[in-house]
């Protein structure tokens, strides 16, 4: 399998970045649903944000490093048979997911670098605290981030859907594309 994409599929580095980016945003969100839910006595009330918290920024970089990939190397033009309609609403659907994404991550950002206290990251080094001094700035960021967090869990598997739709209704080549096979 070719590294970078063709015009007929995906190269292996795109297919990785977007599976692995698809695993991290659920993966993410089941952790984040879940760690709201711990006690003050939990041992994970500690481990568990922390944890989030390290895994949002490494995918922060991974995103960064997917849309440098993207203008490095362009997907696959889409399918012959998709019309005007379908090559613009997947155009608006990836960007909207690009966005989401960011948009999720800076207020996650932010509503960890509040206090002005950087993020560890594994414990292996800490993100700096850029912004901190915005009025109910936790409070606010905390709002959208767990309002993009399910826009963007709902708009990611709707993005799912229509993939399976293009490959058992459609019959073409979008889905068997981001898994390597050629068109």
């Amino acid at each position: 399998m070719q590294l970078r994409n063709s015009p007929s599929r995906y190269g292996v580095v795109s297919i990785v970045l977007h599976w692995g980016v698809a695993l991290a945003v659920f993966g993410l969100f089941g952790l984040g649903l879940w760690m709201v839910g711990l006690d003050y006595y939990s041992p994970w009330r500690k481990a568990g944000p922390d944890l989030h918290k390290s895994i949002g920024l490494v995918l922060l970089a991974v995103m960064t490093l997917r849309v440098v990939w993207r203008f490095i190397t362009p997907p696959p033009p889409a399918p012959a048979n998709h019309g005007a309609f379908t090559r613009l609403a997947a155009k608006l659907g990836h960007l909207a997911l690009y966005l989401g994404l960011f948009a999720v991550m800076i207020a996650g950002y932010l509503i960890s670098t509040a206090d002005g206290v950087g993020i560890p990251v594994f414990g292996l080094f800490e993100v700096p605290a850029l912004i901190s001094d915005l009025p109910d700035q936790a409070d606010l960021a905390g709002e959208i981030h767990l309002y993009l967090a399910w826009a963007l869990v709902i708009f990611a598997v709707l993005h799912a859907l229509a993939a399976l739709k293009h490959h058992f209704i459609d019959r073409d080549a979008t889905l068997t594309r981001m898994l390597g096979r050629k068109a």
